[in-house]
C-alpha cells in the first residue's frame, strides 16, 4: 500500500468528474439554499469525530431550529453542545445519553425529544463502532458480532422508532446513514465491520422502497482523520469533517431526493451527482443488488 498515490481511495470509487476533499459552494452550510430553518434534527453518535467536528457544526450553520445530541458519553456532549451556541445560539440543543444497540436506550431517546420538540424531522445516524481488524478465521466472536449489534442492529432501532413518530411530523422524514466504502469492498480484515455497514446500508433502501413518507441516504464519509481511521490510511488524501458535514446538510435539502434510497461518496460533487440524475434513475445506480440477466426470457 505504501506505493499507491495519496488519491488512490478516492479515485478507487469516483463516479463524479470533480472529487472534493472539504466544504465547497454547493454544500456550504450557510447556503440560504440549503437552510434547515424549522427542521428538528437527531444525531446520534454527536460527541467526537465526524458527529462532533463536521455534522452537529454544519447542522448549526444551516440554521437547524433543533439539534438532539446523542451519544453513550453524555458529558462530551457537553463541548459539542457549547460549540453549538457558538456558531448559531438560536438553536436549541438537546442532550440525550444513549446507546443506540438496546432498545430500551433508543425508546428513551425519542420519547424525550419528542417531549421536547414534539417531532423529529431528521435522523443522522452516525453511531458506529470500528471494531478489530483481524482474518476471518483468527477473528475473536464476540467483537466480530458487537461490529454487527451496533452498525447493523443499532441502525434498525433507530430507524424503526424514527419511523413510528412519523406522522407527528410536518413533512416528509429524512435519514441520513454514514456508512463506509468497506461495505462496498471485500476486505477479510474488516469483516465484520463491511458487513454490519452493508447490512444496514440496505435497510435504508429497504425503508426508502416501504415509506414514501422518508427520504433515506447513505454517504460514504471518505477517509477523515478520527479515532477509528487506522495509522495506514493516513498516508492518503483526507477529507475534512466539513466536508461530511456539509454534505449531510445537502441531502437534507430538497435537491437530493431524488438520491433517496441510495448511497454516495462526500468526496463526489452533488452538483455533478444532479448531472448524472437520468443516468442514475434510468441505471437504478448506486444501490445494492445482485447484477446479472436474469429471467428465462434469456434462454429462449
Amino acid at each position: 500500500m505504501d506505493s499507491l498515490p495519496a488519491d488512490h481511495l478516492a479515485k478507487s470509487v469516483q463516479f463524479t468528474p470533480r472529487l472534493h476533499y472539504d466544504v465547497y459552494q454547493a454544500i456550504e452550510p450557510g447556503n440560504p439554499e440549503l437552510s434547515l430553518a424549522g427542521k428538528v434534527v437527531m444525531v446520534t453518535g454527536a460527541s467526537r469525530g465526524i458527529g462532533s467536528r463536521g455534522i452537529v457544526p454544519s447542522l448549526a450553520k444551516a440554521g437547524a431550529s433543533g439539534i438532539i445530541l446523542a451519544a453513550t458519553n453524555a458529558e462530551k456532549l457537553k463541548a459539542v453542545e457549547s460549540s453549538v451556541q457558538e456558531i448559531n445560539s438560536s438553536s436549541q440543543t438537546l442532550i440525550v445519553a444513549s446507546d443506540v444497540s438496546k432498545e430500551e436506550s433508543v425508546v428513551n431517546l425519542f420519547n424525550v425529544a419528542v417531549e421536547v420538540f414534539g417531532r423529529v424531522d431528521v435522523l443522522v445516524h452516525n453511531a458506529g463502532v470500528m471494531g478489530e481488524l483481524s482474518n476471518i478465521h483468527e477473528a475473536d466472536p464476540e467483537a466480530w458480532w458487537r461490529s454487527f449489534e451496533v452498525n447493523t442492529f443499532g441502525t434498525f432501532l433507530v430507524c424503526k422508532h424514527f419511523l413510528k413518530i412519523q406522522p407527528a411530523s410536518k413533512g416528509p422524514g429524512t435519514i441520513v446513514f454514514i456508512t463506509s466504502a468497506a461495505g462496498w469492498q471485500s476486505n477479510p480484515l474488516m469483516s465484520g465491520y463491511s458487513g454490519g455497514k452493508l447490512a444496514a446500508q440496505k435497510l435504508l433502501g429497504d425503508i426508502a422502497a416501504g415509506y414514501p413518507n422518508v427520504n433515506t441516504f447513505s454517504v460514504e464519509p471518505g477517509l477523515v482523520e478520527t479515532d477509528m481511521l487506522s495509522p495506514a490510511f493516513k498516508k492518503f488524501n483526507l477529507s475534512s469533517p466539513g466536508l461530511v458535514g456539509g454534505t449531510v446538510v445537502w441531502l437534507i435539502s430538497d435537491q437530493a431526493k431524488f438520491l433517496s434510497g441510495r448511497a454516495i461518496s462526500a468526496n463526489w460533487d452533488v452538483e455533478d451527482l444532479a448531472d448524472k440524475r437520468e443516468e442514475i434513475m434510468k441505471e437504478d445506480l448506486l444501490t445494492i443488488a445482485m447484477r446479472g440477466k436474469f429471467g428465462a426470457q434469456h434462454f429462449q
